[in-house]
Order: C-alpha cells, then structure tokens, then sequence
C-alpha cells in the first residue's frame, strides 16, 4: 500500500478522518455512550458494564482523549472521565458539513 502524505488532503478532510478512525470501534462509541449517560465516570465503571477487559477500556480512553472527545483527571488511583462536549460538537460539525456537502453534489440518477 502507497505511503498517503496527509498534508496533501484538506485539512478538515484529515480531521473527519482522524474523528471516523477512533469512532470506527463499537467498543469506544459504548464508552462514549456510557459516559454520556454517567455524566461522569470511573474507568473501573465502564470495566463493569462493557464487555471489555481493563487494559483494552484504557486504550480505547487514551484514544478517545488523543482525538479531543474525552477529557479524564486521576484521582489517586483511580481515573475519572467524561466527555469533552466542545470536542464531541467539533466531530459532529466536520461529520454533518461532510454529510451537507455530499448531500449537495449528489445527482437523481445513478452512474451504475
């Protein structure tokens, strides 16, 4: 596969699809969920009502915190995370100016 040189792609085209890379695992849109309902939660919780193991919860955290759509703070031992709204409203904004823009270019007939 050809090495892809992101910088020639425009910038919020990266952007989307850095968001659709770290949303294209279940596993982190029902941390996403889990969070959104909690309002704020315990990394321990999420262990406890996801079918995920520890270790896989905290990769998938670091992920969601990398892209901006969590933010988290340790508490002793324990971690606490809960969403970044403003980074959750960034992901929705770039998706649905995709979602306009392809709404926009798209014709009645098909090409097949």
């Amino acid at each position: 596969m050809a090495n892809i040189n992101k910088q020639e792609f425009d910038a919020t085209d990266v952007e989307l699809a850095e968001f659709a890379r770290v949303m294209g695992h279940p596993g982190r849109i029902a941390i996403l969920k889990t969070l959104a309902e909690r309002n704020e939660c315990v990394c321990g919780e999420i262990v406890d009502v996801l079918p995920l193991a520890q270790a896989t919860v905290s990769q998938h955290l670091k992920e969601l915190k990398k892209m901006g759509l969590v933010q988290g703070r340790i508490s002793g031992v324990k971690s606490c995370y809960c969403i970044n709204w403003e980074g959750f409203e960034r992901f929705t904004n770039a998706m649905q100016k995709y979602v306009d823009r392809m709404n926009e270019l798209k014709t009645t007939t098909s090409c097949c």
